[in-house]
């Protein structure tokens, strides 16, 4: 579509410019009739062509240009997010869009490359163009200490899984106030349903934690987060949104279809 709509421009510039170097030519002409003739034609050739470069269609941005700006916007870089794992991120996203996967605009980031003791959450609200959450999380006991360096999609790993989810419904379980996540990535996070991965508070998150031991308790697998703002965070990202779990690790990035 683009472009095609480049070449109706060139040829559309290329009608007009043929068309005033008729009339240069043709103004050295004696003939006043041919000369009035030859204004009116440029007028109309020259309003046609007008009309057609104003008729072309405008290409509305895409979901990723469009939201890409945030990042500067609302100073992601000093919250400690990377443009590099947003970007990432946003690109995935908007594949489920197209994928009818996702029905709502918010964006959460657990970024298990930096260590539990650093706010590694990020809930940004992309219509809003805002950072509502920024806070701790917890990765599974299997996958490392203060740093997760092994993930798993395997019932009874103990591990963490990567890659894109989305939420859906809370309910009231075992952990309290607690929000079922979906893997939306096969061989990577598809059995999170069946492991039982979801976000729910635990009282190993936050900085008590973090004084004792340097770094947070460990789940079984789920992103698990303080119990103060538990409930809010569960409440804002419910029902269709998007959450991504990154971790530099090769045979994920270079796996993943939604990355690509």
């Amino acid at each position: 579509m683009q472009q095609n709509n480049t070449k109706r421009l060139r040829s559309t510039a290329a009608g007009i410019i043929v068309v005033v170097a008729l009339t240069t030519l043709f103004s050295f002409t004696s003939s006043h009739r041919f000369s009035f003739f030859t204004h009116h034609a440029v007028k109309a050739a020259v309003a046609a062509n007008t009309a057609a470069v104003v008729a072309l269609p405008v290409t509305a941005p895409s979901f990723f240009d469009e939201k890409k700006a945030l990042y500067d916007s609302i100073d992601l870089e000093q919250s400690g997010l990377s443009r590099n794992v947003y970007e990432m991120a946003l690109k995935g996203m908007e594949k489920l869009v197209h994928l009818n996967k996702v029905q709502r605009n918010i964006l959460s980031i657990a970024d298990f490359s930096k260590p539990s003791n650093e706010k590694r959450l990020f809930v940004i609200d992309l219509d809003l163009g805002e950072l509502v959450f920024h806070t701790w999380v917890a990765h599974g006991r299997n996958s490392g200490e203060a740093l997760a360096r092994s993930f798993s999609n395997k019932p009874s790993s103990r591990k963490s899984s990567l890659g894109f989810y989305v939420t859906r419904t809370p309910y009231q379980g075992s952990n309290g106030y607690s929000l079922k996540l979906e893997g939306l990535e096969t061989g990577v996070n598809h059995k999170a349903a069946d492991r039982g991965i979801v976000i729910h508070g635990a009282d190993y998150v936050g900085e008590n934690a973090i004084e004792q031991k340097g770094y947070l308790g460990r789940s079984q697998g789920c992103p698990a987060v303080t119990p103060a703002i538990n409930r809010p965070l569960i409440n804002t990202i419910k029902e269709g949104s998007c959450f991504f779990i990154y971790h530099p690790t090769p045979s994920y990035i270079y796996r993943s279809s939604l990355l690509r």
